[in-house]
């Protein structure tokens, strides 16, 4: 290559580096605020913390309806009990999919502490099952419908916030489904509790 030929190609590289390095700045700011809002891949950090919050409140949820379905009086009782067990044992499974396909972590610190933030009412806490756990007899029955009423309560309060505030078409569905399925679960468990 001639002297020549090398100075050109040093002069067109030292102007092309300015331009590319001018022009993949706002690209890059036009990256970050769409991510924010909703990532090129369909989903947000409602979506996210969603999820995560609804893992962690089906594993309460599965924890509870195991005790109804085995001290429930009532077979009615039994039933819905097996029934949470089946839907929530699959819809835990669809969940963390889900957020093992966008690489974010099942659970959060985060999505805990924001619970009542996001559109629901304080989780079922620890204090609360172990009460549970720990009823006998008659006493068990309403004690686990009272708790299991606010418990899918609360999952109807995070999954409108999902309807409204979330991306992910999916996640959104999901929600609406929750809505309709525990509204329904809350309906025939205050039935059984007034009966």
């Amino acid at each position: 290559m001639s002297a020549r030929r090398r100075a050109i190609l040093l002069v067109a590289l030292a102007t092309a580096l300015p331009l590319t390095a001018c022009n993949s700045e706002p690209a890059k700011t036009k990256a970050a605020s769409a991510e924010s809002s909703a990532p090129a891949s369909g989903y947000n950090d409602q979506d996210v913390i969603y999820l995560q919050m609804m893992v962690t409140h089906h594993k309460q949820g599965l924890e509870m309806a195991s005790l109804a379905a085995d001290r429930a009086e009532r077979k009615q009782v039994r039933t819905l009990a097996a029934a949470v067990k089946a839907t929530e044992s699959e819809e835990l499974k669809l969940m963390t999919s889900w957020l093992k396909k966008w690489s974010k972590p099942t659970t959060s610190d985060a999505a805990s502490n924001a619970h009542a933030h996001h559109g629901a009412a304080p989780a079922t806490g620890a204090k609360e099952i172990k009460a549970l756990r720990t009823t006998k007899g008659a006493a068990f029955e309403p004690a686990f419908l009272n708790l299991f009423i606010g418990h899918q309560g609360s999952a109807v309060e995070m999954a409108r916030t999902e309807q409204s505030k979330g991306a992910s078409p999916d996640a959104k569905a999901f929600a609406k489904r929750v809505v309709d399925s525990r509204t329904a679960e809350i309906q025939q468990m205050l039935k059984l509790l007034n009966s």
